[in-house]
C-alpha cells in the first residue's frame, strides 16, 4: 500500500504551515502536496504555547494561532488546506526514509513515495532521562514542545495555583514558562548551571536586568547547580526536587527545559550532517539534490558572517521554509537565502529583540533601571549584532537594519552615549547613489569606428532630403487639384 506526491513536506510544525501557504502561492497542482505530521492538528505558530496558551485569562486556542497568523497571513485551518487540494496525513509517525528510492515508511506500514521533499521535522525536547535524572513519567513533571504538551501542562497549572513550581532551565522556554506559572498564582522558583539566565545569549549586565525584575514578580533563581533526583509521594507524584548540591525544593510541580535535540535520525547516514542539523546550501538543498531541509532541522549557510549556523527560531523557520519552495519552484530566479539571525521573547510586560551575532566587545547603553535599553557588539571594528528592551516598531527595525549594514565603528564612546540613536541615524541614511554611467568619449573610438558612424549619418541625411522633397512635389500637385 502506498501513495505518490511530487512533493512531500515532513513534520507539521511552523516551517511546514509557511511552506504550504509558499507552494500554494506558487499555483502548485491539486494533488500534488502532502504534510506528514505527528501531531493531529494542522500547523500551528508554535511560540503562542509558551505565551498566549498559559495564560490564565483569555488563553490563545486554536484554530486562533494556526500559521501563518504569526507573519500576518492567512490562517490556515483544515479547511484551507482541503480547498487547495493540500493533503494532510496527521497523527503518522514515520518510521524510516530512504532517500535513494525517495521513500518514507509509515508506522502503520503505508510507503508514501516523493519526487521533492521537504524535511521540517524540527527538534524535541531534551529529557531528563538524557542527563541521568529518572522520573520524567510522574504526571506532574512537565516539558513543552507541542500542542500535546501544553495542554497537558495546562492542566497541570491548574491543580497547582497556590502550590510551588521548579522549571529547570535558564533558557527561553524556562524563562517564558516562569513567567506564566506566576501569571498562574503558582510560586516559582528556577534552577540552572549557569551564572546568570539565557546564557547564550544575554551578557551579566543585561542578564541581571531580566532576574532582578522576575525577582520583584516572586520569582527565586538558585543558580550553579542542577536537579539531581525527585522525592515522589505513594501515587508516584513529584513532592520534592533534590538539586546536586543537595537542596530540598518542596514541588507541586516540575517544568523541564534544558534544551532540545534537532529530529535528524531518520536521515543519519544518508544526508551530511553538521552542528547537530543537516547541512545544506544557500537554497537549502540537501547533499541529495531531491531533498531540502528547513527550519531547526537545518544547518545553513550563514552569508553575513560566512559560517554555517543551526538556529533554533520561528523566525528562521518561516523564512527558510519560503525560500526552500523558492527554490524549487523557480530555481532560475532564487539566489541563496541571506539571512540575518534574530531572536526575540516577551514576558510580563517586557519585550526585547536580538539581530546578528553576539561576538567581540559589547556595548551597553541606555537605562538599565528603566524600561528601555539595549547593547552593540563590536567584532574587528564592526557592528555585529544589536539587542533592545522595549523599543518602538522603528527602533527595532533600525537595529535590524544597523546590524545587517555591519557599519565600521570608530569610537566606543560615542556609540555607548548614541545608544538607539545610532541604529536610528545611520537607518534613516539614503542609500548611496548608484553610479554614473561611463560618459560616451568618441576621442576614444578607433578610426575604424568612426568611418562607419559618418557614413551611417550621411546616408540617413540623404533619405530625409528625399523624402522631404518628395512630399513637397506631392502637396504641390494636391493643391493644384484643389
Amino acid at each position: 500500500m502506498g501513495r505518490d506526491f511530487v512533493y512531500v513536506i515532513l513534520g507539521g510544525g511552523v516551517a511546514a504551515g509557511y511552506a504550504a501557504l509558499e507552494f500554494s502561492k506558487r499555483g502548485i497542482s491539486r494533488g500534488d502536496l502532502c504534510i506528514i505530521s505527528e501531531e493531529n492538528v494542522a500547523p500551528y505558530e508554535r511560540p503562542a504555547l509558551s505565551k498566549g496558551f498559559l495564560f490564565p485569562e483569555d488563553p490563545a486556542r486554536l484554530p486562533s494561532f494556526h500559521t501563518c497568523v504569526g507573519a500576518n497571513e492567512e490562517r490556515l485551518t483544515p479547511k484551507w488546506y482541503k480547498e487547495h487540494g493540500i493533503e494532510l496525513v496527521l497523527g503518522t509517525r514515520v518510521k524510516s526514509a530512504d532517500v535513494r528510492r525517495k521513500t518514507l515508511l509509515t508506522a502503520a506500514g503505508e510507503t508514501i513515495n516523493y519526487k521533492i521533499l521537504i524535511i521540517a521535522t524540527g527538534a524535541r525536547a531534551l529529557k531528563l532521562e538524557e542527563i541521568g535524572v529518572n522520573g520524567s513519567n510522574a504526571e506532574n513533571v512537565c516539558y513543552l514542545r507541542d500542542l500535546a504538551d501544553a495542554i497537558r501542562l495546562v492542566s497541570v497549572m491548574q491543580s497547582c495555583v497556590g502550590g510551588n513550581a521548579v522549571v529547570t532551565g535558564g533558557g527561553f522556554i524556562g524563562m517564558e514558562c516562569a513567567a506564566a506559572l506566576i501569571m498562574n498564582k503558582i510560586n516559582v522558583t528556577m534552577v540552572f548551571p549557569a551564572a546568570h539566565c539565557m546564557d547564550r545569549l544575554f551578557t551579566p549586565k543585561i542578564a541581571s536586568f531580566y532576574e532582578d525584575f522576575y525577582k520583584s514578580k516572586g520569582v527565586k533563581f538558585i543558580k550553579g547547580t542542577v536537579l539531581s533526583s525527585f522525592e515522589n509521594d505513594s501515587s508516584g507524584k513529584v513532592k520534592a526536587v533534590i538539586l546536586q548540591d543537595g537542596t530540598r525544593l518542596p514541588a507541586d510541580m516540575v517544568m523541564v527545559g534544558i534544551g532540545s535535540r534537532p529530529n535528524t535520525s531518520l536521515f543519519e547516514g544518508q544526508l551530511t550532517l553538521e552542528k547537530g542539523g543537516i547541512t545544506v546550501n544557500g537554497r537549502m538543498q540537501t547533499s541529495n539534490s531531491s531533498i531540502y531541509a528547513v527550519g531547526d532541522v537545518a544547518t545553513f549557510p550563514v552569508k553575513l558572517f560566512g559560517d554555517l549556523r543551526r538556529l533554533e527560531h520561528v523566525d528562521s523557520a518561516r523564512k527558510s521554509a519560503r525560500h526552500a519552495v523558492a527554490a524549487i519552484m523557480a530555481p532560475d530566479k532564487t539566489g541563496d537565502f541571506d539571512y540575518l539571525p534574530f531572536f526575540y521573547s516577551r514576558t510580563f510586560t517586557l519585550s526585547w529583540q536580538f539581530y546578528g551575532d553576539n561576538v567581540g566587545q559589547v556595548v551597553h547603553y541606555g537605562d538599565y533601571s528603566g524600561k528601555s535599553f539595549g547593547a552593540y557588539w563590536i567584532n574587528k571594528g564592526k557592528l555585529v549584532g544589536s539587542f533592545l528592551e522595549g523599543g518602538t516598531k522603528e527602533e527595532y527595525e533600525a537595529i535590524a537594519k544597523v546590524t545587517r549594514l555591519q557599519p565600521v565603528v570608530a569610537a566606543i564612546a560615542e556609540l555607548e552615549r548614541k545608544g538607539v540613536g545610532f541604529a536610528l541615524s545611520v537607518s534613516r541614511q539614503p542609500p548611496p547613489p548608484l553610479p554614473l554611467p561611463t560618459p560616451f568619449d568618441i576621442t576614444n573610438l578607433s578610426l575604424g569606428f568612426k568611418k562607419p558612424v559618418y557614413a551611417w549619418r550621411a546616408t540617413a541625411g540623404l533619405v530625409v532630403a528625399a523624402s522631404v522633397a518628395l512630399f513637397a512635389y506631392w502637396y504641390r500637385k494636391r493643391s493644384l487639384r484643389w
